[in-house]
Formats: structure tokens, sequence, C-alpha cells
């Protein structure tokens, strides 16, 4: 049977999910909000809506390599990045190990603070630096592209009670498709949904998710998370055709304003 025949399962897509695992181990607050660490969390994420579609592990950055030695990297389809303490911790080699296989056709799902790793500027080529504030406000992630296949069930928008604010300027490349937007409750607003191409690979930025708040918990960012890595994946495993354009009723028209 050929391997593209229909009627032959699709293998598991291998994902691993990368976090440094710091701010569980230092913060007892941190630690009682994600008690299996913010990998953890997007771990079972993956699990809750893909199901037997993924094999998953976790990698945290006291491992050995960081847990991205080079047969974890050469096994895995889709790598997903949480970082904010210890970016520059992070090895030559295995920034260079994963940048290799990103080009090869790894997937690349980087999630918050992972904006400033340095496996992200390196693929960027920019500082990847933006403007920041902690004040627990809203965010309100608006879909900018709704064929977009991330953006698949998710609402519009997606309503995070509290959480870091972003801002711009976002000192990224102009993204290759621009997926959300985020509005914050005190007027600044963020390209918090960006995706890229490099080489054979495929990049998702997505902005939601400090440690100080339960937002890997939110059920839409779970959404979100688990329609990047179908996205990103290499081969036709991944949700690579777009679904339909059709807006629906919106915020305004559902009377949810303020």
């Amino acid at each position: 049977m050929l391997s593209g025949d229909p009627a032959r399962p699709a293998a598991p897509l291998r994902v691993t999910v990368w976090n440094e695992n710091l701010h569980e181990t230092a913060d007892d607050t941190v630690a009682r909000r994600y008690p299996d660490g913010i990998h953890g969390a997007v771990a079972a994420a993956l699990r809750d809506h893909l199901g037997q579609r993924v094999r998953l592990r976790t990698a945290t950055l006291r491992e050995p390599d960081h847990g991205l030695g080079g047969e974890v990297i050469d096994t895995t389809d889709v790598l997903v990045w949480w970082g904010h303490l210890a970016h520059d911790e992070v090895t030559d080699e295995v920034v260079e190990r994963v940048r290799r296989r990103v080009l090869a056709g790894m997937g690349l799902v980087v999630l918050h603070s992972g904006h400033y790793s340095r496996i992200f500027r390196a693929l960027m080529g920019t500082t990847c630096s933006l403007r920041w504030r902690n004040a627990a406000e809203r965010e309100l992630v608006w879909t900018v592209a709704p064929g977009h296949p991330i953006a698949q069930g998710v609402p519009d928008p997606l309503v995070i009670p509290a959480q870091e604010t972003y801002s711009e300027p976002f000192d990224v490349p102009a993204p290759e498709e621009l997926v959300f937007i985020s509005s914050f409750a005190g007027g600044e607003v963020f390209r918090s949904g960006c995706a890229y191409r490099r080489g054979a690979g495929r990049i998702f930025y997505f902005g939601p998710g400090d440690q100080d708040y339960p937002v890997y918990h939110h059920p839409d960012v779970r959404r979100v998370v688990a329609n990047a890595v179908l996205w990103a994946a290499p081969g036709p495993q991944g949700a690579r055709e777009p679904v339909s354009g059709e807006v629906p009723a919106g915020w305004f028209e559902r009377g949810q304003g303020d």
C-alpha cells in the first residue's frame, strides 16, 4: 500500500514540548498554577485536542542537552517552545541543531516570552523585542485571518480575562500570514499570531501565556496551540488547507461589549 493511500492511517505526529521549568521550581504560586509545569499543561492541551494524532514528549532546560539531543530533535516533527528566564543559557549547539531541523522541515511553535529565545531570534534575524507591562489586564485576541487553519474553531475575539500586556512595536519581520492581533484594556495592540516559513519549516508565534496567569488552562488558548501544531507539521498530516473564510457573528453582534 502506498504511503499516501488514504486508507492507511497517518503515523502520529511526534511533538516535543520544551520549557525552561524554572518558574515552576522556584515559585510556589506558579507551581500551584502549573503543578505539572507549563510544559505539562501544554502537552495536556495537545493530548486533549489531538489524542492519538500525536505522540508527545516533554523536555526542560536542566536536562542534558536541554533535553534536545540529536536523537530527540531528529525524531521531532513539531517543537513547541516556552522560555523566559534563561534564554541565554541555551547553548549554541542546541540552537544550531534546532535551526537546522526547522530549515529541513520540522515545525516550530513559539509561545509568549519565547519571542526572545535564541532560536526564534536566529530564525527571524531581528531582535524580536517588544514593549510590555504586567497589570493583569484583559486581552482580546482578534482573528484577522478567519480562513486560516490555526483559527479554526477559535472564538472571535478570544477573551483572556487577565494577562501580561504585550505591545507594538514588535521587532519581527512582517508575518507571512498574520492570524491574530491582540488588544488590551490599556489600549495597546500587538501582533499576537504570526506565521512564517523558513526553509522547509513552518513557524508560528502565539503571544498569550505568561507564567503569572492560568492562560494554558484556557480552553480556547489550548485549541490555538493544538491547531498550530497541526499547521506546522511537515508532510500530509498537517492541516495545510484553509477552512471556510466565513466570518461568524462577531463581538459587537453578540452584544458582549463593555
